[in-house]
């Protein structure tokens, strides 16, 4: 009698904690195991983010994320705690060397429940310094100064504005990373050259002599996984916009999207070399997922020449079935304005900009190679009357994740 006692009662704390995952099984983001090493694990979730984590002065990121008390990240970190991705990329994220900002949000937002969400934990991680706010020393905008933000090798009031973070479960294989920080824009074969009125060249020659491609970074990042090896490649290219007729920001977003489907391309990566001098791209049996915030839809907005086509129409891309959410159906249609006019299906949508001239868009990206067994996929999107909808606001960005099945 006292073992029927004691099952009954383990049934039912069972049935309590079934019943307490609901409403994230209802929104299609199932639970991901904690444990990285579990051989039991049917699938790896990666997941791309911009969190909007940029502040106007250098270090004050890292002190708002040195308590928990901040609104504004207390929802970040829900979203992730109800996704639960295995391996995730945090776009502007302000980077600091000492890693305080990282530190503070795993332990004070991460690491508490969100609105009774599990906490969540990445044993490992990887930032580096970006493009942004490192000044270039020329004046690279054309009107007169030096040492504005406009001047900088990427777009930003002080270095390391609008930085990336990479989170991970599993290990990072820190000796194999691969940073082009460094990489100089004429040396990419074909390049879009940005060109005034007269047709002459935007950036005189002793400009582009310096001139960086990445406005942050381009990263591979090499993830161990169940024996295998999974290259994070990511990137956070310049918006396409904010220029004049020259399209200057237009033609480098082109060509940071590029920079990476070469990358993986066969034949075409021969001229790329990254910040320790080593040349080449990925062969073409390597696993991958390319993952940002493109700054580029494949079908509407202000990109050049269709710049996200580079990835989701390359071969060694699987992009068959884009990641899709509820929510960014309902608000195309809400909201109304461009989102009237565009041609890409709303559901892809994953940022929520003026409705008036821009409209929502799918610009961020986590893009499985073709080699991958792609499980499911999905972008924390959810309608008025979903989980979460409270949640939304913390960023103009969604949350974009797949399931992969690495065998």
């Amino acid at each position: 009698m006292q073992f029927t006692k004691r099952y009954l009662l383990l049934a039912f704390l069972a049935f309590l904690l079934l019943s307490s995952l609901q409403p994230e099984i209802r929104q299609g983001v199932a639970q991901s195991s904690e444990d990285s090493q579990n051989s039991d694990k049917e699938t790896i979730r990666f997941a791309s983010f911009n969190i909007s984590f940029y502040r106007s002065e250098a270090g004050q990121l890292k002190q708002e994320l040195s308590d928990g008390n901040s609104e504004r990240p207390k929802k970040i970190a829900e979203i992730i705690q109800r996704v639960r991705p295995d391996v995730i990329l945090l776009n502007e994220f302000d980077y600091d060397s000492a890693g305080k900002g990282i530190e503070g949000f795993q332990k004070n937002y991460l690491a508490i429940s969100q609105n009774g969400n599990p906490p969540i934990h990445y044993r490992f991680s990887f930032s580096a310094a970006v493009n942004t706010g490192v000044d270039s020393k020329q004046d690279l905008d054309g009107d007169g100064a030096k040492g504005t933000a406009n001047d900088a090798f990427g777009f930003g009031k002080f270095p390391g504005q609008y930085g990336m973070v990479v989170l991970s479960k599993y290990k990072i294989a820190e000796p194999e990373v691969r940073t082009f920080q460094n990489f100089l824009w004429k040396d990419m074969p074909a390049r879009l050259v940005p060109r005034n009125k007269d047709q002459q060249p935007f950036y005189a020659p002793e400009i582009m002599e310096h001139f960086r491609l990445s406005s942050k970074s381009h990263w591979d990042i090499p993830i161990q996984a169940k024996g295998k090896t999974v290259h994070f490649l990511v990137t956070h290219p310049t918006p396409p916009v904010f220029d004049g007729p020259e399209d200057r920001n237009g033609c480098r977003n082109h060509d940071e999207i590029r920079f990476f489907s070469d990358y993986i391309t066969e034949g075409k990566s021969d001229y790329i070399y990254d910040d320790n001098g080593r040349d080449g791209g990925l062969s073409q049996t390597e696993l991958f997922v390319l993952a940002g915030d493109m700054n580029a839809d494949a079908n509407d907005g202000d990109s050049t020449s269709n710049a996200a086509r580079l990835l989701t129409d390359n071969p060694r891309i699987n992009d068959n079935a884009p990641p899709m959410s509820s929510g960014g159906k309902y608000y195309s249609q809400i909201q109304g304005g461009a989102n009237l006019n565009q041609k890409g299906n709303a559901a892809w949508d994953t940022s929520d900009f003026g409705d008036n001239k821009v409209g929502n868009l799918r610009l961020d990206y986590c893009l499985p190679s073709a080699n991958l067994n792609l499980k499911s996929s999905g972008i924390f999107w959810p309608k008025p009357d979903e989980n979460g909808a409270n949640l939304i606001d913390a960023t103009d960005h969604r949350l974009v994740w797949i399931d992969l099945q690495i065998e």
